[in-house]
């Protein structure tokens, strides 16, 4: 693998991180079952909100640059 397929493929990569992070941060169901089965993981968790957030946009954003500047 080169260097150009890897600049091109790891954005998508951070992108779907914080898609799934995003996703299941902001799913109540999900929140309360992490409460029920892992309460001591829950605060851990609960404290990558911020860097799922970035990981979803600004992995959006450098993804659709890839997309859009892809020679």
């Amino acid at each position: 693998m080169t260097w150009q397929e890897l600049d091109l493929i790891f954005p998508f990569v951070v992108f779907f991180y914080g898609i799934i992070l995003v996703f299941v941060l902001e799913n109540r169901t999900l929140l309360d079952l992490l409460d029920r089965r892992m309460p001591s993981y829950a605060t851990q968790f609960r404290s990558h909100k911020s860097l799922a957030w970035v990981s979803f946009v600004v992995g959006g954003l450098w993804s659709l640059q890839n997309l859009v500047l892809m020679p």
